[in-house]
């Protein structure tokens, strides 16, 4: 029996690390593209970056409404449906005539998108509680992050021989895999119903917004998350038009980062079993401010240099590696009751956040790195002012799980 437990637990944890990395498969795949989409549609940089932020714009504004469906229906219809629109949203992009039309596709993919990383937080707190959760969610991180170990290379190879197109009909694909997989193995895990009526669902969001450490640990883990978005979706125009990267090399680029980021989520699982989530956020966070300023003092020392951007980017990753469990875990621990709701609203504030910052940074890029690290820098700086808030706070810690 506990054999086939373990099992069912690691089925459960890779279905789980499928559906969240949806979500990255979006962004990175066709990051290579981006340079050649800007000629194709005689647009700008600006403008491409608009097709990123209105994806993270959509990711973002349906969380708003992901965690009160699945509070009330349950996680399996939510995912299904969702990843269905998904399947849908990247056709219509890769048939996409336009940077205006990519945008609209794209701020739809983004709706579809939301439901695997937001219910597999969901799923992950429903099934191990509030304290296994940082464990689990940091192991389905460690899994996830093939995702943008693969997807940059893959799509500059697909790009070698195929028109952009082809990344969308690639993600739609895998969609389909998805949606195969959660109707065949995906257990129903909701444990409680809630109401869908109006004034129920302003009533959970209002018990999360006058959390004071709901609010502090979100906005932190947001905020690293939006240095690492900017610096993804500025990545095409850095390093192959700036620094004049071949488009076969780029998805090397970002090995090193991924290498941090599963080093970061395994150190954090370990992390999880002896130390407070509030402790290892707050190492992480300090780990992105110095990553920040070692961005910082590369590039004006070396502006030429690849090298001197992907270094601290490999330690930028592992920080993130560090932060995203433990915020998810620390911001959902009191919410059982409305996890699907609660994630949700982290979602939300994850993702406007890395819109905002994602746009901000594209309207100010131009032969430069600078900006992107400038603001990266600051982003970090505000996570770690937040980090040492909660730290400080007199919360009681949550009990370790026996025999850990």
């Amino acid at each position: 029996m506990p054999a086939t437990h373990d099992h069912d637990s690691r089925r459960l944890l890779a279905l789980l690390a499928a559906l969240a990395a949806l979500g990255p498969l979006s962004v990175d795949m066709y990051l290579p593209a981006m340079p050649g989409m800007m000629r194709a549609f005689d647009t700008d940089i600006a403008h491409m970056h608009l097709t990123a932020s209105a994806y993270l714009w959509g990711f973002a504004f349906f969380h708003l409404a992901c965690g009160p469906l699945a509070d009330r229906f349950g996680r399996r219809p939510v995912l299904l449906g969702g990843t269905l629109l998904f399947i849908g949203a990247s056709l219509g992009c890769a048939q996409s005539g336009g940077v205006l039309e990519l945008a609209a596709y794209r701020f739809v993919q983004g709706i579809g998108a939301c439901v695997g990383p937001t219910l597999a937080r969901t799923i992950a707190r429903d099934v191990y509680g509030p304290t296994r959760a940082a464990r689990a969610l940091s192991l389905i991180a460690m899994l996830m992050a093939l995702a943008p170990a693969v997807a940059p290379g893959l799509g500059g190879i697909m790009l070698r021989f195929v028109p952009w197109p082809s990344v969308f009909l690639f993600l739609a694909s895998y969609a389909v895999a998805v949606f195969l997989l959660v109707g065949r193995y995906l257990p129903e895990t909701l444990p409680q119903r809630q109401s869908l009526h109006p004034l129920a669902i302003a009533r959970n969001y209002a018990e999360l917004i006058v959390h004071p450490f709901f609010l502090a640990v979100s906005i932190c883990g947001a905020l690293v998350y939006a240095g690492l978005l900017a610096y993804l979706t500025s990545s095409g125009f850095v390093f192959m038009d700036m620094l004049g990267v071949p488009l076969h090399w780029f998805g090397l680029i970002f090995l090193t980062s991924v290498i941090g980021y599963m080093a970061g989520s395994a150190l954090s699982a370990r992390l999880a079993s002896h130390h407070r989530s509030e402790q290892v956020m707050l190492a992480g966070c300090a780990t992105a401010v110095a990553s920040s300023a070692g961005l910082l003092g590369g590039h004006l020392l070396l502006p030429a240099s690849v090298l001197a951007l992907v270094l601290p980017m490999t330690f930028y990753a592992l920080s993130l590696g560090l932060v995203m469990p433990h915020t998810m875990a620390i911001a959902l621990r009191p919410f059982a009751h409305i996890a699907g709701t609660a994630s949700s609203l982290m979602g939300f504030v994850q993702m406007g956040l890395a819109a905002l910052v994602t746009a901000v940074v594209g309207e100010v890029l131009a032969d430069t790195p600078r900006p992107l690290v400038l603001g990266m820098l600051a982003v970090t700086a505000g996570a770690l002012v937040l980090a040492l808030w909660v730290q400080g706070r007199d919360e009681p810690a949550e009990a370790l799980p026996a025999g850990e």
